[in-house]
C-alpha cells in the first residue's frame, strides 16, 4: 500500500469523524431542521396524562400546554416531546413545533428536573410520589455523568481536528503525530459515548414503570441520532489510525 494512498484514506476518514462530531455538537440546540434531527436523548410524555386519568380515576387538565413558545422551567405546562443535547434541551408540543432553553456549555441531562419544572405544583408533587427511586429521577447521577461525557467528547473532538491537520503536512513525524492524536482521540470519543449511552440506558428504566393497575406510566426515553453520530466517528477515527501509522513507515516526501 502506497503511503498516498494511506495518507488519503487517513485524512478521509479523520474529515468524516470531525464532521459527525460537529453534528452531534449542534444537535438540539435550536428548532430547526437539522439540530432538531440530532439528540443524545429523547423523552416522550404523550401518554402520562392519560396513564394519570387511568390510574386516578380522575380528569387530568391542565397538564399539558399548546403554547410552543411558552418558556422552559417556569411551569407554564408539560410538552409531548423532550428532546437533549450537549448544549440544551428543547422541548416540543407536537412534531414541529418548540422551543430551547439557553446554550450552556457542558449542561446536564436531568430529564426529570426537564419536565417537572414545566408541570403545575400538584402534578409535578404526584409525579415525586410516583417516579421515587427511579434511576430516572436520579438527575444528580445523570447530570453528573452527563458533564463529564461531555468534556471528552470535546477533547475527542479538539484531538480528531489536530490529527486532521497534522495528517495533511507530508513529513514522517506529521504522521506520527496524526496517528497518536487519532488514538487520543479514539479513546475520549469512546469514554463520552460509552457514558452517554449508560446514562441513557439507564434512564431507559422508566419505560418499564407501571403505575395502579398495571397501567404504564406513559413516559419513555429512547437513545437519540447524536448517540449514534458518536459512536460512528469512534469508528471513523479507530480505523484512521491503520493507515496513518502505515504512512509513517511507507511515505517518502
Amino acid at each position: 500500500m502506497r503511503g498516498e494512498f494511506c495518507v488519503g484514506s487517513a485524512s478521509f476518514l479523520s474529515f468524516t469523524a470531525m464532521l459527525l462530531l460537529i453534528f452531534v455538537h449542534v444537535g438540539s440546540i435550536n428548532t430547526s431542521t437539522v439540530p432538531r434531527g440530532i439528540t443524545m436523548a429523547k423523552v416522550n410524555t404523550s401518554a402520562y396524562g392519560q396513564a394519570l386519568g387511568q390510574s386516578f380515576i380522575v380528569p387530568i387538565q391542565g397538564l399539558y400546554t399548546n403554547d410552543s413558545t411558552a418558556p422552559l422551567g417556569e411551569r407554564a405546562g408539560l410538552r409531548q416531546l423532550y428532546e437533549f443535547g450537549l448544549y440544551s434541551h428543547c422541548a416540543y408540543v407536537n412534531t414541529t413545533s418548540g422551543i430551547c432553553t439557553n446554550h450552556t456549555v457542558a449542561t446536564k441531562y436531568e430529564p426529570y428536573v426537564a419536565i417537572t419544572s414545566d408541570m403545575f405544583l400538584n402534578y409535578s408533587q404526584y409525579s415525586d410520589a410516583i417516579f421515587a427511586d427511579t434511576s430516572f429521577m436520579d438527575s444528580s447521577y445523570l447530570g453528573s455523568n452527563s458533564k463529564a461525557a461531555y468534556y471528552f467528547l470535546l477533547l475527542g473532538t479538539i484531538f480528531a481536528a489536530l490529527a486532521l491537520f497534522t495528517g495533511v503536512v507530508k513529513h514522517t513525524l506529521a504522521f506520527f503525530a496524526s496517528t497518536g492524536l487519532s488514538i487520543v482521540s479514539a479513546l475520549f470519543i469512546l469514554i463520552g459515548a460509552a457514558i452517554w449511552t449508560s446514562i441513557v440506558k439507564k434512564s431507559e428504566g422508566i419505560n418499564s414503570l407501571v403505575l395502579a393497575q398495571g397501567i404504564p406510566a406513559g413516559v419513555t426515553v429512547s437513545v437519540g441520532t447524536g448517540l449514534y453520530l458518536s459512536w460512528a466517528a469512534f469508528a471513523c477515527l479507530a480505523v484512521s489510525v491503520i493507515p496513518y501509522m502505515i504512512s509513517c513507515c511507507t511515505f517518502r516526501g
